[in-house]
């Protein structure tokens, strides 16, 4: 009985330093995953115009002639709680062979410095947004 108690007795004095170690290396895995996320979502996109023009020609029905691009610089925004580099876009596409659909304007976002999906009716999100002339997407062709 005596050798029992001692053996809880030690257990009982080791176990909580054990159990402190486990929970600060989950601690630590937690906040370099954290770490991770946050490099990932906040890689620079340096081929941001590129993507755009890609992902744009197969995007509009009809990517022919679109009129009155611009585009702004990437910046940092918090999208989903995490920073992201995002692009504001405006344009005015087709909606058929001879009308246009009027002026749109779209939240281009970037994870890994690639696109990652595009975010319409973005007037509200891109009203700040420094835009300047985009006439890439304007010489597009099918």
């Amino acid at each position: 009985m005596m050798d029992e108690s001692r053996a809880r007795s030690r257990l009982g004095r080791w176990l909580p330093p054990l159990l402190a170690l486990a929970l600060a290396g989950c601690s630590s895995d937690f906040m370099r995953e954290q770490e991770r996320i946050e490099q990932v979502n906040t890689a620079y996109p340096q081929n941001y115009k590129a993507d755009i023009l890609a992902f744009m020609r197969v995007y509009l029905n009809n990517p022919v002639g679109v009129r009155d691009a611009s585009i702004s610089e990437p910046s940092l925004r918090t999208l989903d709680s995490f920073s992201r580099y995002t692009v504001c876009l405006r344009y005015n596409a087709r909606k058929n062979a001879t009308d246009y659909a009027g002026s749109r304007d779209s939240l281009v976002v970037f994870r890994e410095g690639r696109l990652d999906r595009i975010v319409d009716n973005a007037r509200g999100q891109c009203k700040d947004a420094v835009y300047q002339p985009f006439p890439e997407l304007g010489r597009l062709s099918r």
